[in-house]
């Protein structure tokens, strides 16, 4: 039996004036993503991203795109081996502070401009969401 789960996060990018956009991406150890976790009961999509952004970061949105969200779809088995189907909704905002403070989930951070930030991140799926940031910022 699947079960199913909700999250959402925040593609955090700063206007760096000497130089491209860049995107904050974290270390989770054995990957590399955005900030994202799941939904509290209460909480909308984006209220949720935009906690997640400033609990695993220290940072806080200065400007959410309000025309942009983007949601995956993947599955995953728990620790108890269940089948999980997650689904997160992301969303683009842009932090004006570069001075992150990590929580305990993450080893590392780099901002970074679109090609070398496509590199990094680990999964398909988060290429596709940080493409599609980049387009909208683009346009």
């Amino acid at each position: 039996m699947t079960r199913s789960e909700r999250s959402a996060g925040i593609v955090p990018f700063h206007r760096n004036p000497a130089g491209p956009v860049q995107y904050l991406l974290l270390d989770y150890g054995k990957h590399w993503d955005f900030p994202k976790g799941h939904v509290e009961n209460g909480e909308d999509d984006r209220a949720a991203a935009l906690r997640e952004l400033k609990e695993e970061t220290g940072l806080t949105a200065t400007h959410v795109v309000d025309d942009f969200a983007h949601e995956i779809q993947y599955f995953f088995r728990s620790k108890d081996k269940a089948l999980i189907r997650k689904a997160v909704q992301f969303f683009l905002a842009e932090v004006a502070d570069t001075e992150v403070k990590l929580s305990h989930e993450h080893v590392g951070y780099e901002f970074l401009p679109f090609e070398l930030a496509l590199k990094r991140l680990t999964f398909k799926n988060a290429r596709e969401v940080l493409q599609a940031a980049d387009q909208r910022l683009n346009r």
